[in-house]
């Protein structure tokens, strides 16, 4: 099992201990459609390992790691995108974070304007 906070709600869902609408799942990576959604599709890709900011992954995350939680977001752009996909992670505060387990949200199913917000 990966190294998991016991309190962190998106460990919850890695763990299975939380349901989720999984569209995609592998040891690296979690997928699972948001319960508050932005977006037709609006699904969060998270890594299996804690880390609670892009931050703290990047500096440890394994080469692997990393990677496939970007091939993911790109992976679920494509399946659910018709003309294109955003992808969004927000850290801290300021910049709109709410579950302090890093997470990409996938968004598509419509046209996305700029500036986000």
């Amino acid at each position: 099992m990966p190294n998991t906070d016991p309190n962190c709600l998106f460990c919850k869902i890695v763990r299975k201990e939380i349901p989720a609408d999984e569209v995609l799942r592998d040891e690296h990576v979690v997928a699972f459609r948001d319960l508050n959604p932005q977006a037709p599709t609006h699904v969060l890709v998270i890594p299996t390992e804690h880390a609670a900011h892009l931050s703290d992954f990047a500096q440890s995350a394994n080469d692997a790691g990393a990677a496939r939680l970007l091939s993911a977001a790109a992976e679920i752009g494509r399946r659910f995108g018709r003309d294109g996909y955003r992808v969004v992670m927000n850290e801290g505060p300021d910049g709109g974070q709410t579950v302090h387990h890093l997470h990409a949200h996938v968004l598509a199913g419509r046209h996305m304007t700029w500036p986000p917000g």
